[in-house]
């Protein structure tokens, strides 16, 4: 069976294809040593990358097997997508988004010569739902499918083919079903964690008797992601979100997928790797620091997630500005003046971080947001130092993301890889994707080319 474009979200870029804008030379001479020094914790020599690289490896391993799958902290969920879009897919199609506190919905139209067009709306998820009741989040869901239907005067006479793409950890057990296994990102729904969010979904559809929807297909964002990128790159097997969370997913032989009980005869399927649990065992201990083990503590799932809670958007914001009070408690940074607003968990949103190492000169848009977080009149040398500490933790997110990286291209072994890439982080960071690209370079073997 040939997978649907329906699946597939938005067309995603891959590595080569995404234009990253470039701010200035940072010159680290004005930052203080006792910055650096405090620093030093958030940087990843090469033989600790190398280490987790290695641990990775071996945790993906574990996931694949039948034997070790339920002890891995790195689940391997397979997806039974066995075959890629190639470009010849027609028709109109709409997706469903749902992976944070916004979803997409989303219309897409594939015509001849790679025609494509989308038209996509964004709603929210209020907070009390995000902590409510599963069939709160499923009926609002329902409704805003309902309404940006009659928005575009779409035909609902027959039922309309819908794909869903849902970001959070997904054991599939076909291309229809798929069972929650842990809520992520801020969510917390009762009633929804073991069930199968597709049945969910039609329910809700269903209550409202007013919308024909069939869902023909449920995907993890990564698998959408490596779907789209296929459509116009045949050669992607890899892809990776670095956003609100963090995750990748991989083509694998079957023979590899030791859970898969699907078509055997076809030499392939995609895997669902959920690596944003790795180091839950323990693997990661060695290079977290007090700032990461304040954030997991803190968090709605303590003790799991915790390479992504070292990676993601929905965290990178926070370390920083944890960095920053420890560091201004201890005079090193603003005389040792802090805002009530710098001292506000979640006031320093990791849109701040690409803001500040975005700056083209003389810190206007670090001097901006100090500003906007109520810190006034800071020095030239604070403003050096909280840009570098702000490096040090993107530079350690985009190295830990390549270890991943580095992990399945050397794992999977094939000469040229085309990589699918998506996520706020990774598209509006300044540095982000080259320093991805550099250090992943760096770790896998050497006849192994990607793009």
């Amino acid at each position: 069976m040939r997978t649907k474009p329906e699946m597939m979200g938005q067309l995603r870029p891959a590595f080569s294809e995404l234009n990253i804008s470039e701010g200035f030379e940072f010159d680290t001479e004005m930052v203080t040593n006792e910055i650096k020094e405090d620093c030093k914790s958030l940087l990843l020599s090469n033989e600790q990358l190398t280490t987790l690289m290695n641990d990775m490896d071996g945790a993906i391993r574990q996931g694949l097997g039948k034997e070790t799958n339920p002890s891995s902290i790195v689940k391997c969920y397979v997806t039974y997508v066995q075959d890629l879009p190639n470009g010849t897919e027609r028709g109109k199609f709409l997706a469903l988004d749902l992976g944070g506190t916004n979803f997409r919905v989303l219309l897409i139209e594939l015509g001849e010569n790679n025609y494509f067009h989308m038209d996509s709306e964004i709603f929210k998820v209020p907070a009390h739902i995000q902590t409510g009741k599963g069939t709160e989040l499923f009926d609002h869901i329902a409704k805003c499918l309902a309404e940006f239907i009659k928005k575009h005067n779409l035909d609902n006479k027959k039922a309309l083919p819908l794909g869903f793409t849902f970001s959070f950890p997904l054991r599939q057990v076909g291309l229809t079903k798929g069972y929650l296994n842990s809520w992520t990102k801020g969510f917390n729904c009762s009633g929804v964690v073991d069930e199968d969010v597709v049945r969910l979904l039609k329910e809700a559809i269903k209550r409202r008797k007013d919308v024909e929807i069939d869902v023909c297909g449920i995907l993890n964002d990564t698998t959408g992601t490596l779907m789209s990128c296929a459509w116009k790159n045949p050669n992607t097997k890899i892809a990776v979100i670095v956003g609100t969370g963090c995750n990748a997913c991989y083509v694998e032989k079957v023979e590899n997928a030791e859970l898969f009980d699907g078509d055997k005869s076809k030499p392939y399927v995609i895997v669902n790797t959920e690596w944003g649990a790795f180091g839950d065992d323990g693997k990661l201990d060695a290079v977290r620091t007090k700032y990461d083990q304040e954030i997991d503590e803190d968090s709605l799932n303590p003790g799991q997630q915790r390479f992504e809670k070292m990676i993601s958007g929905m965290y990178m914001g926070e370390i920083v500005r944890l960095a920053i009070v420890d560091l201004a408690n201890q005079n090193k940074l603003f005389e040792g003046r802090l805002s009530e607003q710098m001292k506000t968990k979640g006031a320093f949103g990791t849109s701040f971080v690409s803001d500040i190492e975005s700056d083209k000169a003389n810190y206007r848009e670090t001097l901006k947001v100090l500003s906007e977080m109520g810190i006034n009149d800071p020095s030239l040398v604070d403003c050096a130092n909280v840009r570098y500490i702000c490096e040090c933790v993107s530079r350690r997110s985009a190295h830990l993301v390549s270890a991943g990286l580095a992990a399945l291209l050397n794992k999977m072994d094939e000469k040229t890889v085309t990589i699918g890439v998506d996520g706020s982080v990774y598209r509006f960071h300044p540095y982000f994707h080259k320093l991805m690209v550099e250090k992943t370079k760096q770790l896998i073997k050497s006849d192994i080319k990607f793009d």
